[in-house]
């Protein structure tokens, strides 16, 4: 995995992570890799990974299940929206609406271009 230099490479793993679980890679109640196995694949310290999995637990998206490991909590995906859509209003868009304000680009252009963005992500 290759990882920015912007962002703590611990919470990198856990939205790794969280990606993977929006995939439908992991199902809810569904075996999460141990943290040993997860640092070997992303080639990172098993402490690095301890952490990413902690920021998880807190957050309610993974929990263990004594001697068996981690698994995925039955509303992680609902959680890791939830999350992701805080973030996207509460940092992304403000920066966001900053730049569209600079660049004197209009709203009608913006929903246009947005849109058109929407149905090409599709």
């Amino acid at each position: 995995m290759n990882f920015r230099e912007t962002s703590p490479i611990y919470l990198q793993i856990a939205d790794r992570l969280m990606d993977e679980i929006l995939a439908g890679k992991y199902a809810p109640d569904e075996r999460v890799p141990g943290v040993r196995d997860y640092s070997i694949q992303l080639q990172v310290n098993v402490n690095t990974t301890t952490k990413a999995f902690d920021q998880l637990r807190q957050r309610g998206i993974i929990y263990d299940r004594r001697g068996l490991g981690s698994f995925v909590s039955p509303d992680a995906r609902e959680s890791i929206l939830e999350l992701r859509r805080n973030t996207f209003f509460s940092e992304w868009l403000p920066d966001l609406a900053r730049t569209v304000r600079q660049l004197g680009i209009s709203n009608e252009e913006l929903l246009q271009r947005l849109q058109t963005a929407m149905e090409d992500a599709e």
